[in-house]
């Protein structure tokens, strides 16, 4: 197949869904199809570049930060992406487009598909779902949900990263979207072992939707007990993040690192214990998947979007809060982890256990499937 895949976001720009696509699109032409990928450009980055066989062509629109994109930016970049597919689609004639988010992106390949026939499949990551993130999107879809309803009718096949966005959709548009997990190459698995103190990782954009502010306070409340602490990412609470840590008397145990290539996260994976989600909203975090696959612990918040990737029974990998507890409540949770180091290694035994239900193998097996489906009809 050609598949032209189309996103707002693509490594080094954006998150868990830029990173999830770039598997994908790689792994696909790792089984013989052509792949294209439109995605956003900056001043920085090559307008045209060849990556693990994909061929990436960047749409610049006056995007300022990799890690975030403001809607004026999204909207900017709809309107500078539309002449570029349709230009796109009448040179390389692709069977089907994938498109990442339906917002801002469904909107790009709801028109070229009305232009051209070119049908489109759908991936759904959270945002871009009324009620996925109440706390950052939640004005924005009370006015343009009417406006979303023929982008997700238009799609030829809808897809969800997690069971928890699914429903989203589906409450939203009566429409039922097939959960496909995000996945990951799985690394050989090492042996494992706990480090003296215990290492704690965040990684995610410093936003209202991370709740970073509660980790900070809850770190704060764990300072009489050895702990380390990375956190990975930028975004606009960063500046208040560092002061309150300041005030706590904890910043010299954590260290902010800033944004980081997916490489640097793998890094930094490999020299933790645990990893913090205290997260208001999440659809299926990739760096999440990518903790399991290194087998760290997960403490979090108890919502649905952490269900497929977080377990408290049984083999638990996992320790989750209530998020009306706040500070105090994620301290708690952390506690029992610090203080019983077998109790530790063992959590992080059920996740690397557990990573294997994600493997990339098998995600790329749907997504070829749904693609060539579209593409043949």
């Amino acid at each position: 197949m050609r598949i032209l895949v189309l996103n707002y976001e693509h490594p080094p720009i954006g998150g868990g869904g830029g990173r999830l696509a770039a598997k994908v699109g790689a792994g696909l032409v790792g089984r013989g199809h052509q792949v294209r990928v439109l995605t956003a450009g900056m001043p920085h980055l090559p307008s045209e570049s060849l990556e693990n066989g994909m061929e990436v062509r960047r749409v610049r629109a006056f995007r300022k930060r990799e890690d975030t994109c403001s809607v004026p930016e999204m909207a900017l970049w709809v309107i500078a992406a539309i002449p570029a597919i349709l230009a796109e689609i009448r040179r390389w004639k692709p069977d089907v487009v994938h498109a990442h988010f339906a917002v801002p992106t469904g909107a790009v390949a709801w028109v070229a598909s009305k232009v051209t026939g070119v049908p489109y499949v759908l991936t759904a990551h959270l945002g871009d779902v009324p009620g996925g993130v109440p706390e950052q999107t939640g004005s924005l879809f009370r006015w343009i949900q009417p406006f979303t309803v023929p982008i997700w009718k238009g799609a030829a096949a809808t897809t969800a990263v997690s069971s928890f966005v699914a429903g989203l959709a589906e409450s939203a548009y009566g429409i039922s979207p097939k959960v496909i997990l995000n996945g990951m190459e799985l690394p050989p698995p090492l042996p494992l072992e706990t480090h003296e103190p215990p290492r704690l990782l965040m990684v995610g954009r410093v936003s209202v939707q991370k709740n970073p502010i509660t980790a900070i306070r809850s770190l704060g409340l764990l300072k009489p007990l050895p702990w380390q602490c990375c956190m990975i990412g930028d975004g606009p609470l960063l500046s208040e993040v560092k002061a309150e840590a300041t005030r706590l008397g904890i910043s010299e145990r954590i260290d902010f690192q800033g944004w980081a290539s997916a490489e640097e996260v793998s890094d930094a994976m490999r020299q933790s214990d645990i990893l913090l989600m205290p997260s208001l909203s999440e659809g299926l975090p990739m760096v999440a998947v990518e903790a399991l696959a290194h087998g760290l612990a997960i403490v979090g918040s108890r919502i649905g979007g952490l269900a497929d990737v977080a377990c408290e029974t049984g083999a638990a990998n996992a320790r989750l809060y209530d998020l009306s507890s706040g500070p105090e409540g994620f301290a708690e949770t952390i506690k029992p982890l610090l203080n019983d180091p077998m109790a530790l290694l063992e959590a992080k035994k059920a996740s690397l256990a557990m990573a294997s239900k994600f493997d990339l193998g098998a995600v790329l097996d749907e997504y070829e499937s749904l693609l060539r489906s579209v593409a043949t009809r």
